[in-house]
């Protein structure tokens, strides 16, 4: 067994604490926020935010769940979309980004421009709008939540140039054997690529959990918000109450609107089943980055 010097000792015991100290203060602003969602609000005006409240107050959470059955509604359809979505996302992106990887497909790099080309320029929201409300038809359904991010110019290239780092003998040797492109793509492929995978699926997670734009462009029926749009909606509620006369506030909130409360509150509501996902892929996130950003 190797002998570990004082020195060594020393220099580990450092890099310990200075790990433990950096995740301390990593999580210092999530506990703020469960502070502020439980302070009130004369407080937060008076006194500013604080770790430990002078006073519990459950205002800003009894106003966000007054209507219970819109915010289960809005998780359901959120989860549905981001399920759904991420699987469609990952699918389609991987199957272009595998082609663009290959040295033997003609016109891949026409192909790459062609995606890159839509990193720089942007038609517009009008003609966007058109095509996806009057040709598409997707104006108040699931799919117009989940078709328009179904491609990311940006996650296709990161795919890509994972693909890139698996040697091209894996794949001839599958062709010797008889194997077909889709049985090397599915039984080969991806298998292998678990950490590029994890790391374009938790971004394109991401997206879809913390979109609301799609919803306020595209959704008119309440049933079909996203959990999102439907915050969105009563922290703007709250802030036109906050800057209404008094004698037009509900009469069962009592005292100041918690506007700053809610703001917090809603951030707790949204953040939880995400932060939930991360562990599972935490093993393949730095690895996924790293081998995808050494090849271009």
């Amino acid at each position: 067994m190797k002998n570990i010097s004082p020195s060594e000792k020393l220099s580990t015991a450092l890099i310990y604490l200075t790990i433990g100290l950096f995740s301390i203060l990593c999580l210092l602003p999530f506990v703020l926020i469960i502070s502020g969602s439980f302070t009130d609000e004369s407080e937060i005006i008076k006194e500013g935010f604080k770790l430990i409240p002078d006073k519990i107050s459950y205002t800003a959470w009894i106003m966000i769940w007054k209507d219970f059955k819109r915010i289960l509604n809005g998780y359901i359809v959120t989860v549905t979309v981001t399920g759904f979505g991420t699987l469609l996302s990952l699918l389609v992106t991987a199957m272009m980004a595998y082609p663009l990887s290959l040295p033997t497909v003609k016109y891949r790099n026409v192909i790459a421009f062609y995606a890159f080309f839509t990193l720089l320029f942007y038609g517009g929201i009008v003609p966007w709008y058109i095509i996806v409300s009057r040709t598409l038809r997707l104006r108040n359904s699931i799919m117009g939540l989940i078709l328009p991010y179904t491609i990311n110019a940006w996650n296709l290239f990161l795919l890509r140039n994972f693909f890139r780092t698996i040697p091209q003998e894996i794949s001839e040797s599958a062709k010797i054997d008889g194997a077909g492109d889709m049985t090397i793509f599915f039984r080969i492929i991806l298998p292998l690529s678990k950490p590029g995978i994890a790391t374009v699926g938790l971004f394109i997670a991401l997206g879809y959990w913390n979109d609301w734009w799609l919803g306020l462009m595209l959704i008119e029926k309440h049933n079909l918000f996203p959990l999102q749009l439907l915050l969105r909606a009563i922290v703007s509620n709250v802030q036109f109450l906050r800057s209404a006369p008094k004698d037009v506030m509900a009469a069962d909130i009592g005292g100041m609107i918690p506007a700053e409360g809610v703001k917090m509150a809603t951030c707790l509501v949204t953040i939880g089943p995400i932060v939930l996902l991360y562990p599972f892929v935490q093993k393949y996130f730095i690895k996924g980055i790293m081998i995808g950003a050494l090849k271009g």
